[in-house]
């Protein structure tokens, strides 16, 4: 999960304890301290300055280091009261051009004359084209919180994408045309390199790894699934590809990847269902077949959630109740178990890789969150995203509700979809599902699509 850290700044003539005709204080420090408590509630690091901008001069003095600042991923600039907009706006342009985000929040109330300094200070960028948001109303509504720090966490999404690296395993898996890459586009539009390789050296690797190593997950699986691991050579495979997948990251410094997994991988030497789940459980954003676009919507929901996404199949979809269930070939995180917890099976399936090997099976845990997912549309990118809530089938029923789908030791997923499931069905661009688990991740994809000029449908 990416953690936000933004540059909190005040700006507004009036200052330097100056009073009003009515001999009050024009900026009142009680409102700026409750915004950045506020702030910080909500999962926001706070910089600070002390200094109130009012002049170019001091515009220039501390927004332009701010700029330089790596550490920095957004720019919240608060209305303490009016401003002339001339003074702040070079600056301002100055520190857009890092890309990061600028928000204007201005906190309501007749006192201090903050609305005119927030309206004319957007209405100023506007005029000119630098991109921001605004937002006006107090502490009183958490609402107009949380449209700050989303908009905070959307811009530190953004700016971790930036100079990272994605390895892919193998060519295109299972002849997917809709999770296919521009490398020279990803680089363009999210500061992403894709850096391609063959899973002989990932092959190799995972045949060099200590058995000590081997058995230590061994003990793990015992400890912590419901069924212990056999000890026999295809599932000792599938937990040496988890093992090679983590020396490759921390070897050449890959920050996510995807596999091909089949054909190829899963015929010859093991499938990577469990090395996937294990990835995905340690907080790697990852994806199956070589699919990039869900590689993307991993990156975006695991920078956004505290749990890692789910990716399986829209196995069937009941419109007339909402209900969708997400199906995959054996990949979840162990961490979304249902108090029922989690358990090993086999791939299952020879016609989508021989050779077999672990995979996990589970119905994941309650929990509000969205089906969300990148992809791209005559090859532009665009966002769907929906609101929904995981939930549990009655037990008296749930082994009947697994048999349906033919394979009941998948994992399972039962999701109703809170908003338009006839538009996001007619709209997803893909056969996986893409689960995250939150409350806020709707608002912040929506943020997070506009900070990046990708088109969001949402449902």
């Amino acid at each position: 999960m990416v953690h936000s850290n933004a540059a909190f700044i005040v700006y507004g003539v009036h200052k330097d304890g100056l009073l009003d005709p009515d001999g009050n204080l024009f900026i009142d420090q009680s409102i700026i301290d409750g915004a950045k408590a506020a702030l910080r509630a909500e999962g926001v690091a706070l910089v600070e300055n002390d200094l109130i901008i009012a002049t170019k001069q001091e515009a220039k003095d501390v927004l332009l280091p701010i700029a330089k600042d790596d550490s920095i991923d957004t720019l919240v600039l608060f209305s303490g009261t009016w401003v002339w907009a001339a003074h702040m706006i070079g600056a301002i342009r100055e520190f857009a051009k890092t890309g990061k985000g600028i928000v204007i929040w201005t906190h309501d109330g007749s006192q201090g004359w903050r609305p005119v300094g927030g309206l004319v200070l957007s209405a100023a960028l506007s005029e000119v084209g630098i991109a921001h948001k605004f937002v006006y109303g107090g502490i009183s509504d958490p609402k107009n919180v949380k449209k700050v720090a989303n908009f905070c966490k959307a811009s530190a999404l953004k700016k971790s994408m930036e100079m990272t690296t994605l390895r892919a395993f193998g060519g295109r898996g299972m002849g997917q045309t809709c999770g296919v890459a521009d490398p020279s586009q990803w680089m363009k539009v999210f500061g992403i390199d894709i850096d391609s390789r063959d899973t002989w050296e990932l092959i190799q690797t995972a045949n060099a790894v200590p058995q000590e190593e081997v058995d230590k997950v061994c003990d793990w699986i015992d400890e912590n699934f419901t069924t212990p691991v056999e000890r026999n050579e295809g599932n000792l495979r599938s937990v040496r590809l988890y093992l090679a997948l983590k020396a490759l990251k921390e070897r050449d410094g890959f920050d996510y990847y995807t596999i091909q997994s089949f054909p190829g991988l899963g015929d010859y030497y093991g499938a990577s269902c469990f090395a996937q789940s294990m990835m995905l459980n340690d907080g790697v954003p990852t994806s199956t077949l070589s699919d990039y676009n869900t590689a993307l919507s991993s990156i975006m929901i695991m920078g956004l959630s505290e749990d890692p996404i789910y990716y399986g199949d829209l196995q069937h979809v009941d419109k007339a109740n909402k209900e969708i269930k997400i199906i995959g070939d054996g990949a979840v995180p162990p961490c979304l178990a249902n108090e029922a917890g989690v358990s090993l099976a086999q791939h299952g399936i020879p016609t989508e890789g021989e050779a077999g090997g672990l995979s996990i099976s589970l119905v994941c845990k309650s929990g509000k969150g969205v089906l969300a997912r990148i992809s791209r549309v005559n090859g532009r990118f665009r966002i769907c995203v929906a609101k929904c809530e995981v939930y549990q089938p009655d037990p008296a029923i749930l082994e009947e509700r697994k048999h349906e789908c033919g394979i009941p030791f998948w994992p399972h997923a039962f999701i109703k979809v809170q908003g338009d499931i006839d538009g996001l069905v007619e709209n997803w661009n893909n056969e996986y599902g893409c689960l995250g688990y939150g409350e806020d991740l709707y608002d912040q994809i929506i943020e997070f699509g506009k900070l990046m000029n990708i088109p969001v449908l949402a449902f």
